[in-house]
């Protein structure tokens, strides 16, 4: 499947703000040297739920419908066989569990696990509009302590969901433990492009349009879009992520960078 690539400058908050500053690019990076993000659960889940009715389509619209290509490159790295059980933690609303669905031609048992109940009540309407959707059941469960037996899944998968957890090496040890041994662990996250120039246009964008984009959908709270780019900065990425899943005790770790490098997709064997 080919792809291009292209950023246009087409959203007014993007034209507005690119007219009214100069901006030096090579200046604009993703470090982030702010005080670390509040990732208590009571603050996310909060956070989270307020942005649900509007969550999917702003996500299209801000990664200019990518992370559609993300979740199907997830899915057909990861190779579901039919009939076996798959988890996705985190699932916001189902859109990689919909992704493991379809793939599997409705013969896995899905379940789609995440602690925000507004995110899960719009995953249980898109679940009725699907062929075979009986087959995923959505679960509110925090990914800390997830209420799964050890050794159950063949695939446990979360997207764009693990930096929002508070401790990734908790949130890592439950998905391995979950997993049956010889299953893999899969995380699909934001991570930080390191070709220039388009590091440094990419964290111009993140940090200074995007939050201004996504405050145009959610008028009654922004702080999601700005506590996008200040999570995706602190969070680990790259042989650094890596390195917690060994040390989580997975074997044969391999990550993939997406599209320049905005995001990867890493896959460690229980």
């Amino acid at each position: 499947m080919a792809i291009s690539f292209r950023l246009r400058v087409s959203h007014p908050s993007l034209i507005r703000l690119a007219a009214s500053r100069k901006v030096n690019f090579m200046n604009t990076t993703m470090v982030d040297n702010r005080a670390a993000v509040d990732k208590s659960g009571d603050k996310v889940r909060r956070m989270f739920g307020e942005i649900a009715p509007y969550y999917d389509r702003m996500n299209h619209v801000l990664s200019l419908n990518i992370d559609r290509y993300w979740r199907w490159k997830t899915v057909k790295r990861l190779a579901p066989v039919a009939g076996e059980p798959i988890l996705d933690m985190c699932t916001g609303t189902g859109d990689l569990a919909i992704a493991f669905l379809k793939a599997t031609g409705g013969k896995s048992e899905i379940i789609a696990s995440d602690f925000c109940r507004e995110m899960l009540d719009i995953g249980e309407i898109k679940k009725k509009k699907l062929t075979s959707g009986e087959q995923i059941t959505f679960i509110e469960a925090d990914a800390q302590n997830l209420p799964f037996e050890t050794d159950r899944f063949s695939i446990v998968s979360v997207a764009f969901g693990l930096r929002n957890v508070a401790s990734t090496e908790k949130g890592l040890s439950e998905m391995v433990r979950v997993a049956r041994p010889g299953g893999q662990v899969a995380v699909l996250e934001f991570s930080k492009p390191e070709w220039q120039p388009f590091k440094a246009i990419y964290g111009w964008y993140f940090h200074s349009v995007l939050p201004r984009i996504g405050q145009s959908f959610a008028k009654n709270d922004s702080s999601a879009y700005s506590y996008l780019p200040a999570s995706v900065s602190q969070f680990p990425s790259g042989e650094e992520l890596a390195v917690k899943m060994r040390d989580a005790g997975l074997k044969d770790v391999k990550y993939y960078p997406m599209t320049f490098g905005i995001a990867t997709l890493y896959v460690g064997v229980k």
